[in-house]
């Protein structure tokens, strides 16, 4: 009569550790394990999509690419915050530090580069007219670029239907709507270093854009040692972003874990949504604004596009608009632009006409408010394009760098960080198409302002 007992013995103890397993896993993952299912789902499927990351791993490890990184960092938090929300919420530490770190850069690089912008082209003051016409048109085609943005993301809505975070929620609610005159006076800093220390961008970039200007009129023996001291430390925190940007996959990888382990699957559709709007609007705006001002400049249409083949490929390739400025350059000399032209136009444009990343600002900034569920008015948006105008100047050569501008709007407006994290995860995909259209813009202006000028050779002699 022993065999039964035995038995009934055997079977309560694998019963018992198999309900100790599933308490375990619930208790560290919140995930439910019954029947050799998880939540439902069987073990075969949630298995098999981690063999599948495991190959992402190994694709990304032989790669050695930040960017193939950053992908596969993006699906792995996806991955861990949807089968385990627990560990992927635990994560947001990782995520905080990397957002820091970004913040770290905002000053000094928008000091630095609006300096070198303003006041190291000593042309603006040289050709005066020529220059004039150059900003004037750098300014208009911006700021239409800003309102395709906006126009394009109040259209498609990317943002609308994602369920925030109860922190985030909780934080709208506390933020203080401002009058017209609060803020123009908000504008305007009394104490730079108050600025830069509670992250008003505005007011940096106002005193640096006032700070350049007076730079600019001082004696060539007093300018030159400032400005070479910001050369310096633009190009130290372009390394320094670099160095950051090392830390992205980690940083984005937690921040998917913990905005999926919060919100859900539910964000990637959103992002996709967002990629699709920013690459909709970028084509209406090539159609809509460059190519009419191309018509309108008697730009001769297939030897310009010709021309824009190399330095295209190599921005789209490269997400660096100024790793494609010097073959730029050359094609549009070839083009019928004298080099006088192409020497002031092309790298002041760098610094002033960077029209597919100030339409994918604009239109990244509104992503994020409705994202958080808070709704911006007419008036606000505005706003928005005001500040975008200034603080989206001099930082479009380097990959990335329009994530320090964007968090840097976001603070200003008093929107969340989190959605800018999220958006990180796919930035490449949108670089990529940005840059491109940056590329475009500075090559056509360049002819336009040749043509404005009365100086472009329709049938230049063979170089």
């Amino acid at each position: 009569g022993a065999g039964p007992i035995v038995n009934e013995d055997l079977v309560a103890g694998v019963e018992g550790r198999r309900q100790a397993r599933a308490y375990l896993l619930r208790r560290m993952a919140g995930r439910r394990v019954e029947n050799g299912e998880l939540d439902g789902e069987p073990m075969a499927g949630f298995l098999g999509r981690w063999v599948g990351l495991a190959g992402l791993v190994l694709y990304a490890w032989r790669r050695r690419s930040l960017t193939a990184w950053i992908l596969v960092s993006m699906a792995l938090g996806a991955e861990i915050g949807h089968d385990w929300p627990a560990i992927g919420q635990s994560a947001r530490l990782l995520s905080q530090i990397f957002l820091r770190l970004i913040k770290t850069i905002i000053a000094p690089l928008l000091f630095a580069t609006l300096v070198v912008g303003i006041a190291g082209h000593s042309n603006l003051r040289q050709v005066g007219r020529m220059g004039l016409k150059a900003i004037l048109y750098f300014e208009a085609v911006t700021t239409l670029a800003l309102f395709i943005g906006l126009a394009a993301i109040n259209t498609s809505r990317a943002g609308v239907g994602v369920t925030p975070p109860a922190v985030t929620e909780a934080a709208g609610v506390t933020a203080k709507p401002q009058t017209g005159a609060e803020a123009i006076l908000n504008a305007f800093p009394e104490n730079v270093a108050k600025a830069v220390a509670e992250g008003h961008v505005l007011q940096v970039v106002i005193f640096s854009i006032l700070f350049a200007i007076a730079l600019a009129l001082v004696t060539e023996s007093k300018r030159q040692p400032v400005l070479v001291f910001c050369e310096g430390l633009a190009e130290v925190m372009f390394k320094f972003t670099k160095l950051v940007m090392y830390f992205a996959p980690i940083g984005v990888g937690a921040a998917i874990a913990y905005t999926v382990g919060h919100m859900g699957l539910g964000i990637l559709l959103n992002l996709f949504k967002l990629l699709a709007t920013l690459y909709a609007a970028l084509i209406a705006f090539l159609l809509l604004v460059l190519l009419p001002v191309a018509v309108i400049a008697r730009v001769p249409l297939r030897r310009f596009v010709r021309a824009l083949a190399e330095p295209v490929s190599i921005a789209f390739a490269t997400t660096s608009s100024e790793a494609a400025l010097p073959v730029a350059m050359q094609r549009m000399h070839e083009l019928g632009v004298p080099w006088q032209i192409v020497a002031f136009v092309m790298p002041t444009g760098y610094s002033f006409n960077l029209d597919g990343s100030t339409l994918y600002l604009s239109l990244a900034t509104i992503f994020v408010a409705q994202a958080a569920g808070i709704h911006l008015s007419f008036g606000a948006q505005l706003g928005i394009v005001f500040t975008l105008m200034l603080t989206s100047k001099g930082v479009a050569g380097v990959p990335r760098a329009t994530l320090v501008i964007l968090l840097a709007t976001a603070a200003s407006f008093g929107l969340p960080e989190w959605p800018i994290l999220a958006i990180l995860g796919i930035d490449e995909l949108m670089d990529m198409a940005r840059t491109s259209v940056n590329v475009i813009g500075n090559c056509l202006a360049t002819v336009v302002i040749a043509r404005w000028e009365g100086e472009f050779q329709d049938m230049p002699a063979a170089s």
